[in-house]
């Protein structure tokens, strides 16, 4: 099997992983050096794998993306107890024919403007590897899993854990 289509076998399991979860914590480095994460929506996956979010050009993360574009971004989805870390480089796209494509009127309740909202940009995310973890089991069977592993004094087991190499 060739790299484009193992990338591509890559990104589609990505996209399995992430697609049912609409928020993520999106983190961004602080000129300090801090983590600073966010709840923000994911808009859209591309095939490629790029990743879109929405934003005000002069928020405080777009600053903090100008000066260190590696990104960190972690998707839960506690029912299914499956969680995905993303880490990638993000830059601000201005261009207004992605935003016009990318635009849903829900966003209004964020960006009241809209789309004449001179201040909308969009952050773009091409994540470069991934990890995740999933539980294999129901919760009920998880509780019985962590019981049986402490009276055996052993470690517990927690599922399906991976890596994406995603360059």
């Amino acid at each position: 099997m060739n790299d484009t289509n193992l990338r591509l076998m890559s990104i589609e399991k990505l996209k399995e992983k992430i697609e049912d979860i609409e928020i993520c914590m999106f983190s961004t480095v602080e000129p300090d050096g801090r983590i600073l994460s966010r709840p923000m929506s994911t808009r859209k996956m591309d095939p490629d794998g790029t990743l879109w979010f929405f934003t005000n050009e002069l928020s405080e993360k777009v600053d903090e993306l100008e000066m260190y574009e590696n990104v960190n971004l972690a998707y839960a989805n506690v029912n299914k107890q499956s969680y995905v870390s993303i880490s990638g480089s993000a830059e601000i796209v201005k261009d207004r024919m992605v935003i016009d494509k990318l635009w849903s009127p829900i966003l209004k309740a964020w960006f009241p403007r809209g789309l004449e909202d001179p201040n909308l940009a969009l952050i773009k995310v091409i994540p470069h590897s991934a990890e995740y973890w999933n539980a294999s089991s129901s919760k009920m069977e998880q509780m019985l899993n962590v019981a049986k592993a402490i009276m055996k004094g052993k470690q517990y087991e927690t599922g399906e854990h991976g890596q994406i190499n995603l360059r």
